[in-house]
């Protein structure tokens, strides 16, 4: 059976003739507001319908339902303060671009541009939908290469270190997932605290055999917890400092206690490892690693702190 196309479904209201007058159609209402824009109820709802979808192709137990809202609206939230700064910085995807992407997302499902319409139709969904879904994803990586990527550089000092600490085992990869438990920036000691007990509580319910999937679509603050945390496959050089004394020494299947860094405490699962052939990696292959684990720290920060420059207004349970 093919997975389903995780995709935003359209919501239909469908009303009775007979009955039209005595029905209350709900209104719409605001979820939050960020900066100058409203989230309103029903594109949370199509959102969720969507990572619901995506769960169940992944095969990823869903949390309850409220705890999944909280999840989507939190993601929809810092979306929505990239797409404000890709507005603002005036930048754009242009149709070639985005047609090629399109076709590429087709192609990876095995279909032509054309038949993964088609199936879209079948499923209740819109080619125009995707499109657009598509074209605020690249909107949103293009302000992530303007403020994060194209500040990183590196340098033939870091690769000369890299190489020398990695020696022969340098192309060695991790499959990693993980739950992160966020400090705000400048947290107070109290804050810590309760990060740090609540990181406690997580890995000892993962010990006595909660599921990490489930839990990390649930609790964690990451950006991937709606994937249940994976973070895929990363070269032993992406993997940020933090990590690299804790991961080498974790068996397939097992999670580490609670890391700290300046972003909260993280629970780390080594799903499994390739590579550490004996083989050494090249220079070029040793920059783009150490390059694209210094953009996923920078990201990390960048993240915190434009949520904490911008004005939001959660009001999903407020009445």
């Amino acid at each position: 059976m093919r997975p389903r196309v995780w995709i935003p479904l359209a919501l239909v209201m469908l009303l009775s003739p007979l009955s039209a007058m005595a029905e209350v159609v709900p209104l719409d209402r605001i979820v939050a507001v960020v900066n100058d824009d409203a989230i309103m109820q029903s594109q949370l709802e199509q959102r969720v319908s969507q990572v619901k979808s995506q769960l169940a192709s992944s095969n990823i137990p869903a949390p309850p339902e409220k705890t999944l809202e909280h999840q989507v609206l939190d993601r929809m939230i810092t979306e929505q303060i990239e797409l404000q700064m890709a507005e603002k910085g005036k930048l754009n995807v242009d149709e070639t671009q985005l047609n090629a992407t399109m076709r590429g997302i087709a192609q990876n499902n095995g279909m032509t541009l054309d038949q993964f319409a088609d199936r879209l139709e079948k499923e209740g969904q819109s080619l125009a939908e995707v499109r657009e879904q598509v074209r605020r994803e690249l909107l949103i990586r293009q302000v992530q290469q303007r403020e994060v990527a194209n500040k990183v550089t590196v340098s033939d000092r870091e690769i000369d270190r890299f190489l020398e600490q990695a020696g022969q085992n340098s192309n060695v990869s991790y499959h990693l997932a993980q739950i992160l438990v966020a400090v705000p920036q400048s947290p107070t000691p109290d804050l810590v605290r309760q990060a740090q007990a609540k990181a406690e509580k997580l890995y000892q319910e993962l010990k006595s055999g909660a599921d990490f999937r489930k839990l990390a679509v649930s609790e964690s603050d990451d950006a991937q917890a709606l994937k249940g945390g994976d973070l895929g496959w990363r070269p032993a050089a992406q993997i940020p400092t933090i990590f690299a004394d804790v991961i080498p020494d974790l068996a397939k299947g097992e999670v580490s206690q609670p890391i700290r860094s300046p972003s909260g405490f993280h629970l780390v699962k080594l799903i499994d490892t390739r590579g550490g052939d004996g083989k050494q990696i090249s220079r070029e292959q040793a920059s783009q690693a150490i390059f694209q684990r210094k953009v996923n720290d920078e990201l990390e920060a960048w993240t915190q702190e434009i949520r904490a420059s911008a004005y939001v207004d959660n009001r999903l349970d407020k009445q």
